[in-house]
């Protein structure tokens, strides 16, 4: 059984979805193809990691992490299947990056690895869109790249923790229909239950609060008009639709920017 959240007029539901079909709380059955689908959870954070997947590390041509390094997105971040995602116009470097969400199940604090299964409620497909374009203005704090409105697409259900083996989880991206990563948790670097104990150390993990747990290699940018799918094997797709937007970045501030760094992040260079 997996969990869902659509908006059905201007109220928001949850239900479950068995094949093609969405079984409502108020008694609706829906189609999944004339749903409105809301992330499939209520965060009160996003926190997502840097590097976890070996082929993501090799890529840059850097030496294993010692740790696990992390930032935050905002919740306004978030969208759902079938989401719109904007490049801002005279922008050149969106990336996608598929990934695993990995949801708290209940309120965690001082966790210990052994007990971190017990915390965990589900998993669910997400794409952590960045415009490297402010890479060089963030300086390493990801907001300006990875927190614009939209960058976090995630769903369209969340599947309950006991369903998979998450030591065996493949996650693939697919750009245009066509294969651009695939990972499996096998290779993590940190697996999730060190993730969990690793961050409760320090925070306190509220039921809901998604994390994103790194991205394989071959993150790339993208056009608009490109579809961008991210699937765990197994279940239903993530599908986004990248599109131009106008944004006035005003005269202050910083400004995209078309430089090394961007660049060499946008196209994995060492």
């Amino acid at each position: 059984m997996q969990f869902v959240r659509v908006k059905r007029g201007e109220q928001i539901v949850k239900g479950y979805k068995e094949g093609e079909i969405l079984f409502l709380e108020n008694g609706e059955k829906v189609h999944e193809s004339e749903a409105h689908f809301l992330t499939p959870i209520e965060p009160t954070k996003i926190i997502a990691m840097h590097l976890n997947f070996p082929s993501r590390i090799e890529a840059f041509g850097i030496k294993d992490p010692r740790w696990p390094s992390y930032f935050m997105k905002p919740l306004s971040s978030l969208a759902g299947h079938r989401a719109e995602v904007a490049r801002p116009r005279n922008t050149q470097y969106l990336n996608y990056e598929g990934e695993i969400a990995l949801v708290i199940g209940k309120k965690a604090k001082g966790v210990s690895r052994e007990e971190a299964w017990d915390y965990i409620a589900g998993y669910s497909p997400v794409i952590d869109y960045g415009l490297h374009d402010f890479r060089t203005s963030d300086a390493g704090s990801m907001l300006r790249v990875k927190g614009q409105d939209g960058f976090c697409p995630m769903g369209p259900t969340l599947i309950p923790a006991h369903e998979v083996d998450p030591h065996n989880m493949t996650v693939r991206t697919y750009v245009n229909g066509k294969v651009a990563q695939e990972g499996n948790t096998g290779t993590f670097k940190f697996a999730f239950d060190y993730i969990i104990a690793d961050l409760s150390r320090l925070i306190t993990l509220e039921p809901g609060d998604v994390i994103l747990t790194g991205t394989p290699a071959n993150s790339r940018p993208v056009q608009p008009g490109d579809v961008v799918e991210v699937e765990i094997e197994g279940y239903p797709r993530l599908t986004t639709t990248v599109v131009e937007s106008e944004v006035d970045f005003a005269d202050f501030g910083a400004q995209p920017e078309d430089s090394d760094n961007a660049r060499n992040t946008a196209f994995e260079i060492e």
